[in-house]
């Protein structure tokens, strides 16, 4: 017997599914904060319930936190925790002067007048802002070289992130694994195994035209990669692929936003508006298309006798999702000013403005980019107070305590799957904040 089989994971085994968006990932971390405190409430194992990690984006450096620590799950958190609430720019991309001039101002004079300048066509500025201070911070907070450990002593059994290829059009999704799975392949999709390196997640985090696009190797080839998020069509259905039986998802952006709480913004729209709007799009429009897309599947799976079912090979799968109660974009318009002052002047010449009375402008595109202590905390906080309000439905999805165990659906699961036919979990007590 190894060492695998004397620590197995836990059945049915929980996937962890962390979405993108940028600065707005600190509310995952206040959701995770929350969870550890009620499972801690109820005396479960201090042990990683998620077995199964999956992450696009700002989410994939959350769940690479997770799984080098899965062993002391707790400890993981506290990590993530303790970094997100002391957040500045700094640490993400370069926010002084001297370091924005050479990316955005390049950038953006290359839009308006490069056409007319030689040199400035030849320098081919690649991005509004240089992230190469999260590769320094990457590499000093995760140690992943732990991930293949924590495997080993089974404490966790995937870890997956998913990123966009420039140069080939596929979105894909890089996973390390316990055992050997073979990779999938979907419409415009496809999956690559092997270790998750820092590479792979500057590749996963960098959002269009704001960070530059990261070279991957896949089969000895170099490829160009952009945000997880783009193309990404099934949110869910990695972890799935991966083995998952109940699927805990964290969102960063309300799933569906009031129109008494948006941002007021009036008059044509700025550049800055227009890109909020698009990465708003890239980031959320997925998941809602897949949960209703995953509903009308339940309902009619619904309608086969059980047997038929059983005959399928279907098999009951949970989802929860959690995501704000609030608008995160009126949030940000109300910490616009704790930028650096040159990354102010500089979103402010594309439209950027922080509330003024009632009004404000391209919040939206402030909200990713907002890296700053206050407004990371306010949204960790958040993250916290949603979860805490939703204390017994999280017993429930963990089976801890006094839960009462949900009603499962059945979903198609494992190598079969895909988009246009089940390709990816049913959904059961989701929860739209």
């Amino acid at each position: 017997m190894n060492r695998i089989d004397r620590h197995p994971t836990p059945v049915p085994r929980v996937g962890l599914v962390l979405t993108g968006g940028g600065a707005r990932a600190a509310y995952q971390v206040g959701v995770l904060k929350a969870i550890r405190d009620i499972r801690r409430q109820f005396g479960a194992p201090t042990t990683n319930p998620f077995p199964i990690i999956v992450g696009t984006s700002a989410g994939a450096i959350n769940a690479a936190g997770i799984a080098c620590h899965a062993d002391r799950f707790d400890l993981a958190v506290a990590h993530l925790v303790d970094v997100w609430r002391e957040f500045s720019a700094e640490q993400i991309y370069r926010a002084d002067a001297l370091g924005v001039i050479r990316s955005g101002a390049r950038w953006l004079t290359l839009l308006t007048a490069g056409w007319a300048i030689a040199r400035w066509r030849r320098l081919n500025p690649r991005s509004l802002l240089d992230n190469r201070p999260l590769a320094r911070l990457l590499e000093a907070m995760l140690p992943l070289a732990r991930v293949p450990e924590v495997m080993r002593a089974g404490h966790l059994q995937a870890l997956a992130v998913s990123a966009s290829s420039y140069t080939s059009g596929h979105h894909v999704t890089f996973y390390d694994t316990v055992g050997r799975l073979l990779p999938w392949t979907r419409r415009q999709r496809v999956a690559v195994p092997g270790p998750i390196t820092v590479a792979h997640l500057l590749a996963s985090s960098a959002i269009p035209f704001v960070f530059p696009a990261a070279p991957l190797t896949i089969a000895g080839h170099t490829e160009w990669f952009g945000d997880g998020s783009m193309r990404q069509v099934a949110p869910i259905s990695p972890a799935i692929h991966l083995g998952a039986e109940r699927v805990l998802v964290i969102e960063a952006r309300r799933m569906k936003e009031p129109p008494g709480d948006l941002v007021a913004q009036y008059g044509y729209p700025s550049l800055a508006q227009i890109a909020g709007h698009a990465l708003s799009s890239m980031f959320l429009d997925a998941l809602p298309a897949d949960i209703e897309r995953l509903r009308r599947i339940n309902r009619t799976l619904a309608l086969l006798p059980a047997g038929m079912r059983w005959r399928s090979g279907l098999k009951p799968i949970e989802t929860l999702v959690i995501a704000p109660s609030q608008s995160l974009d009126v949030i940000a318009a109300r910490h616009v000013q704790n930028l650096p002052r040159p990354v102010r002047m500089l979103l402010r010449s594309i439209g950027v403005r922080g509330s003024n009375g009632h009004e404000a402008s391209g919040a939206a595109l402030a909200s990713y980019l907002l890296f700053e202590a206050p407004y990371t905390r306010e949204l960790i906080e958040l993250g916290e107070s949603d979860t805490l309000a939703r204390r017994d439905e999280v017993a429930r999805f963990f089976r801890t305590g006094r839960g009462r165990v949900a009603k499962a659906r059945a979903v198609r699961v494992g190598a079969k799957l895909d988009v246009a036919a089940n390709d990816a979990p049913s959904v059961v007590n989701t929860h739209i904040a």
